[in-house]
């Protein structure tokens, strides 16, 4: 390295060479995310003009050739000469940066577009896009190779690989068409440039989907069209990337894997169901965010949907330009307008989400902090007010209290709105948190102390679900705080019923949780005291889908599991406070069994969430027969088989090779019948044992699936019993 600096050693990126050699700075990465992100920025262009009141249907088309494709019936990009450049306002936006119709010109009043780099960074990143608009009359036409206006020769087929030859004296916008008087619009369609993406990049079907869901709650009356006309197996490989990447907003159906010998996990998820042909999604929806909140929740309802709506006023000081073109600062007066959509679940899951002139906000920003806020201070001042009758003590209120169960959605809209990063992720606006704060806060208020009969009885149920969370986490707190792992010199006041382990090593150890005391005598036998520690649990357990939390924590069976693990449940648990590194689930191989394997699932699922999360939960795999095999001469063999398919398959081949076995071969009807030596053999030795690991791949969905087979409304229930839905009769233990 040479010690020598000076200006010749500076570069100075002209134009679009900054996107191209610097892309994560403008769309974050150039994986599928950033790819996702690109489309993003097309898509909230033909948002932005609909917000504006222009065009009420959008279109969006995956072509099987790779590219992607924006359709909108708004205004049109303008066509005429920019005056400063000398460039056709199509050539402006999509070629310079900064530049756009969103810099306070009053083109819209409020939009999620702001930088106006959004086009001209697609077009910097596309090997080749195709604009086309509709505007007097007429359709007009310009391409792009990698930002460079051109025309590509088609006479061969349209793609990027066409032959393609650049303006040299000056751009041109071509005339292609004509359209009805009246009818505007505006078309792009690009190719996403390999050089720059990375090979596995893809884009996502169901991102696209939920985004176009999600736009059209929040714009009601909005059209939105989904058109994935790609071959099924780019379909496939995009759905794959999507589930190995992380999703933004990481909420987490169970998906068991085979884990042999304690052996690496092996995927044993269905393998994904793609259809042939275009997929076609629409979307319109004209209840707005109040429709958006029924569609996020995932529990039970205790109250109505309720609307929280305002807005308030801000000065705020920005460079505008004068007559003479001279940038100059001037105090701008500003409105914020707020719209709320909540209500509470009879869970304890939060579900939120936030948005600024329809631009989600992930990781939230000034009108999420206003927000929480304002609703903590009218929740805590009621709770306040009726202490007494609510028998709340001395104990106060926490955000997470009154977060428990809440199902929300927050839009802000405002003019030119400042966010930290062209990938708009966090909104900065100081002056929003006040405003949200005020209108919530008062909203809500008016709501907690209504004289009106629902509204009061609504609120009293909120009231009471919010201080019973309270009440939940100090106790928890207390109990999780007396059960640390035990040393020499502590005393334990774990349940006398528990056969621990010696060792002290948490992620050495292992807890059994067994079916009955006749499994946990064997069991004793079996195991090896060193690390493997055992809990016996009496029948089946309550189905904590359908019970409250004070239920939960005050039947004996699931109270026990939870001081036993000692982490605490709920929104207090902490998993590095486990006192096991793993549990497992030890119960008949019968139906009784399978059931009560589920409703323990269900308590890990709802209160213990992060300990399947980390795959530290566990089913053994007990076997169903057991087949001794009469060798001549030598000791006999002894077989083990986990299905009855598996048993016939194993008797052909005896009877094939001319071996014989006794009879009647043994049925365990349950792990008591075993002796301890066929019980550590199968499924207790670590060395022969095999294990089913349970994990998380989507909470969403797998909430969804818990309340329909474990929640309270028995009619969806009864009609996938009766639909027989992914039954397999050769299962049925009867």
């Amino acid at each position: 390295m040479s010690s020598d600096y000076s200006a010749r050693h500076l570069s100075v990126l002209e134009g679009l060479e900054a996107v191209r050699k610097r892309p994560g700075m403008y769309i974050g990465s150039t994986d599928s995310r950033g790819l996702m992100h690109c489309l993003w920025e097309v898509i909230d262009n033909s948002v932005d003009e609909a917000l504006a009141g222009h065009g009420d249907e959008i279109g969006v088309t995956l072509h099987a050739d790779g590219s992607v494709e924006v359709s909108d019936l708004a205004r049109g990009i303008p066509v005429d000469v920019e005056p400063k450049t000398g460039l056709t306002g199509v050539e402006v936006v999509f070629t310079k940066l900064h530049a756009g119709g969103k810099f306070g010109s009053g083109s819209y009043a409020a939009s999620g577009g702001l930088h106006g780099v959004g086009a001209s960074v697609v077009n910097a990143l596309s090997e080749r896009l195709d604009v086309q608009v509709d505007r007097g009359g007429k359709t007009y036409a310009m391409s792009f190779h990698r930002g460079e206006p051109g025309v590509f020769d088609d006479s061969a087929g349209i793609g990027p690989d066409a032959p393609f030859a650049p303006f040299t004296s000056g751009s041109e916008l071509r005339v292609v068409g004509k359209v009805k008087k009246g009818v505007t619009g505006t078309r792009v369609r690009y190719w996403a440039d390999r050089q720059i993406f990375t090979k596995d990049a893809a884009f996502s079907t169901a991102d696209l989907v939920t985004r176009a869901r999600q736009t059209a709650f929040l714009v009601p009356g909005l059209g939105l069209t989904i058109t994935d006309a790609r071959p099924a197996s780019i379909t496939a490989a995009a759905q794959r990337a999507a589930l190995a990447a992380p999703a933004p907003d990481a909420d987490a159906v169970g998906v068991g894997d085979a884990v042999g010998a304690d052996g690496p996990a092996t995927d044993v998820a269905p393998a994904l169901a793609v259809e042939q042909g275009p997929v076609v999604e629409r979307f319109r929806y004209e209840g707005g965010i109040g429709e958006f909140v029924e569609h996020l929740a995932v529990d039970g309802a205790k109250t109505d949907v309720w609307r929280i709506q305002g807005s308030g006023t801000f000065t705020e000081t920005v460079p505008m330009l004068d007559d003479k073109g001279h940038m100059v600062s001037t105090a701008v007066e500003r409105t914020c307008e707020v719209d709320v959509a909540l209500r509470w679940g009879d869970g304890y899951e939060t579900v939120f989400r936030s948005f600024v002139n329809i631009i989600a906000t992930p990781k939230g920003g000034t009108h999420q902090a206003g927000f929480e806020s304002g609703l903590v201070k009218a929740v805590r001042a009621q709770v306040e007010a009726n202490a007494r009758k609510l028998k709340v003590g001395q104990d106060k209120l926490e955000k997470d209290d009154v977060l428990a169960g809440l199902t929300a959605v927050l839009t802000v809209r405002l003019p030119e709105p400042q966010f930290e990063g062209q990938t708009k992720e966090i909104l900065g606006t100081p002056a929003v948190r006040r405003i949200v704060d005020s209108v919530v806060a008062k909203r809500m208020t008016e709501i907690l102390t209504s004289t009106q009969r629902t509204e009061k009885a609504q609120a009293a149920v909120v009231l009471e679900k919010v201080v019973a969370e309270m009440k939940t986490r100090i106790s928890a707190r207390a109990h999780k705080e007396t059960q640390r792992r035990k040393n020499a010199l502590e005393n334990s006041s774990l349940p006398t019923k528990l056969a621990d382990c010696r060792s002290n090593d948490v992620d050495g150890t292992e807890l059994f949780i067994v079916e009955g005391d006749s499994a946990l005598g064997t069991a004793k036998l079996a195991r090896n005291s060193e690390y493997q520690a055992l809990l016996p649990i009496r029948g089946k357990i309550l189905n904590v889908q359908k019970a409250s939390v004070s239920d939960m924590l005050s039947n004996a069976e699931c109270a026990s599991i939870i001081q036993v693990i000692g982490a605490g449940s709920g929104r207090t648990f902490e998993l590095d406070q486990a006192r096991y590194g793993k549990v497992i689930i030890m119960s008949d191989a019968d139906v009784d069994g399978a059931h009560i394997r589920t409703l323990l699932l269900t308590l890990f699922f709802r209160y213990m969430r992060p300990m399947i999360e980390q795959g530290r939960v566990f089913a053994a795999v007990p076997p169903l027969h057991r087949v001794v095999v009469v060798n001549r001469g030598k000791p006999n063999d002894t077989l083990y088989t986990y299905s009855e398919q598996e048993l016939t398959t194993l008797l052909k081949k005896l009877e094939r090779s001319n071996k014989k076995y006794l009879e009647p071969i043994q049925r365990y009807k349950g792990l008591g019948e075993m002796d301890a030596d066929q019980l550590a053999e199968t499924t207790m030795d670590r060395a022969h044992r095999t294990l089913r690991r349970v994990n998380v791949s989507d909470a969403e969905s797998a909430a969804k699936v818990f309340e329909l087979l474990m929640g309270n409304d028995v009619a969806p229930r009864k009609e996938f019993i009766l639909a027989g839905e992914g039954l397999d009769r050769e299962r049925i233990d009867a």
